[in-house]
């Protein structure tokens, strides 16, 4: 039983797409709408505009679209009905009785069952099991409290092939289950075995409580040092943060980045709750823009060896193009927060965070490596790279600020670095805007590789215009619906949005083409919100649908008469034979 239709309006009515996705991103006033960078792929000039009055968005970039419930699947990666629950909450709103839930619902509900199971399972065998001694003695030698421990639901597998996976069927897991949960892996004899053994475990936690995945770090012996969950349909690498559902909740729009499990829990257990770290990858673009939800500001606390370094600026490069404002520590005499925090405790890592230096200095500081800045070659060279960061720094005021500091580090004019850096500035400007055209283009032509739309461009466009026009004038339904048939659409996706639409008029007068969610996926929603926006800038009128109407039915009938006529039925030929006779 599909949800109740009035339900799905006050829903949207209690969750306004501007609302909803200015906690995703920065919104623009564009009029009486709004534009932003677009959540779901990289860009630096935005390209997704949100139709305030219809409740839309579309992206002209990489063509995303659809309303709230759309834009709550693609940015929570989540089911129609998984979406729905989560605006409904939003906005305090209780569920009716739902629909069933399809099989790939059903099976992420399944695998998150089961993951509390295993999560608690492993708890449990930390603390209480005589197997679990080792990681007991483990987290003792780390200094963690069992407070701690219990807050992070940390645990223990022991070192058995199939420990996890016999107490899970035990409780009526099946084997398909666990290993569509990554918790156990196919041998090659054909049977299962646990996916982690002798390490002790990190649940990684969503932001709704749900154990969606595991680390393990191994103690002793051979094999990767941690071994995390691959990526189920309930977890994604790429879009998860450790310990987020604990940094949330802190009052300070600013995060700290650490970079593994350990640093992240001795950090909070010093004291500061704000810190998350990425899940055994590069801080990765939909990473830096979760994290702009919720600060303004990151401090990157990665360890100070060569690797930390580099992945420093990565972070900074990112979180840049998120819009966050970054800062380092320098951590002398540790390798690590965890290790800084044993050796000095947390006031003066307090004092760390507070005198961190920013993203500029510590890309400026760079400039200078591997160069002779004694020779005028790497002076020449370090100032080039020192002139990329320069113009990189969006605030004119700062820009001029660290202008001045190079310039009389290195003895040069002042005047001669600015007119260096407002050049790269001014190329980069064209880049960027260059960049962004290509994308749309770049889309533009996607879409119009169709076969339709390359052999038949008219037919194509006429009917997304006819489709456009209903949208526009539902007054005219009666009257569409009579001179046009959707056999006279030439695609097969159009046709289905043209009788969605009539059918969906029919039954309800305040009926929305974006209402259609559920029965189309994500990336048509896209196309359905591309053929809306680009209605804004049609001439929707009875003339024009008389066209668009015009140019598909003539299509329709050229087909037929070129069509080779249908073979006769026997009772048919016998009364065309009596008339042949009749006539003689």
């Amino acid at each position: 039983m599909p949800l109740p239709e009035d339900f799905i309006m006050q829903l949207k009515q209690n969750n306004p797409i501007e609302s909803v996705m200015s906690s995703y991103v920065s919104l623009k006033r564009s009029s009486r709408d709004y534009v932003c960078l677009c959540p779901f792929h990289s860009e630096k000039t935005p390209s997704c505009h949100i139709n305030v009055g219809k409740q839309f968005f579309h992206c002209f970039g990489c063509g995303a679209g659809g309303d709230v419930i759309t834009f709550v699947m693609k940015a929570e990666n989540l089911e129609y009905i998984e979406a729905v629950r989560f605006l409904a909450q939003r906005a305090g709103m209780s569920m009716p009785e739902e629909a069933k839930n399809n099989d790939l619902s059903r099976l992420k509900a399944r695998i998150l069952e089961i993951n509390r199971m295993a999560a608690r399972y492993f708890h449990q065998t930390l603390m209480k099991d005589s197997r679990g001694e080792k990681g007991r003695l483990y987290f003792k030698s780390r200094q963690l409290t069992v407070k701690t421990i219990t807050k992070y639901g940390l645990g223990y597998a022991p070192d058995e092939w199939r420990y996890l996976t016999d107490y899970l069927k035990s409780q009526g897991c099946t084997e398909e289950e666990l290993i569509a949960a990554n918790l156990a892996r196919h041998s090659q004899k054909g049977g299962v075995y646990d996916s982690f053994r002798d390490r002790v475990m990190f649940p990684i936690i969503d932001l709704r409580g749900n154990v969606i995945a595991f680390g393990g770090r191994i103690i002793d012996g051979e094999g990767p040092k941690y071994l995390n969950s691959s990526d189920t349909p309930v977890f994604k690498k790429s879009r998860n943060l450790f310990s987020l559902n604990f940094a949330k909740r802190s009052d300070e729009r600013r995060l700290i980045l650490a970079e593994g499990y350990m640093d992240v829990i001795a950090v909070n257990q010093a004291g500061f709750e704000n810190v998350v770290a990425t899940l055994g990858t590069a801080l990765t673009p939909e990473q830096a823009r979760i994290m702009s939800q919720y600060a303004d500001e990151v401090i990157i606390a990665y360890d100070s060896d060569g690797a930390g370094q580099k992945a420093t600026q990565r972070a900074i490069n990112l979180l840049s193009e998120a819009g966050v404002r970054t800062k380092i520590i320098k951590m002398e005499g540790a390798k690590d927060p965890d290790e800084f925090i044993k050796k000095f405790g947390a006031l003066r890592f307090k004092q760390l965070l507070d005198n961190s230096d920013g993203a500029i200095n510590f890309r400026l500081s760079k400039c200078g490596n591997d160069l002779d800045l004694d020779s005028d070659t790497g002076r020449v060279e370090y100032l080039k790279r020192c002139v990329d960061v320069l113009s990189q720094i969006a605030s004119p005021v700062e820009r001029s600020v660290y202008i001045s500091k190079i310039a009389k580090e290195q003895n040069i004019s002042r005047d001669a670095l600015e007119l260096q850096v407002n050049s790269v500035i001014r190329k980069r400007i064209n880049a960027d805007k260059k960049q962004n055209w290509n994308e749309i283009r770049t889309f533009s032509e996607k879409r119009k590789t169709d076969p339709a739309a390359v052999n038949f461009p008219k037919e194509y466009k006429a009917e997304q215009g006819i489709i456009a026009y209903l949208c526009v004038h539902p007054e005219e339904l009666s009257y569409v619906e009579k001179n046009l048939s959707p056999d006279s659409f030439l695609t097969e996706f159009h046709k289905k949005v043209y009788e969605k639409l009539i059918s969906g008029m029919k039954e309800s007068a305040d009926f929305n083409i974006l209402s259609l969610q559920s029965e189309f996926p994500a990336d048509e929603m896209g196309k359905i919100t591309g053929i809306l926006s680009e209605a804004q800038t049609l001439e929707l009128n009875r003339n024009a649908a008389e066209d668009y109407i015009r140019i598909l039915n003539e299509r329709r009938e050229r087909e037929q008469s070129a069509a080779p006529p249908s073979a006769l039925s026997d009772d048919d030929f016998l009364s065309l034979a009596q008339k042949i006779r009749s006539r003689k």
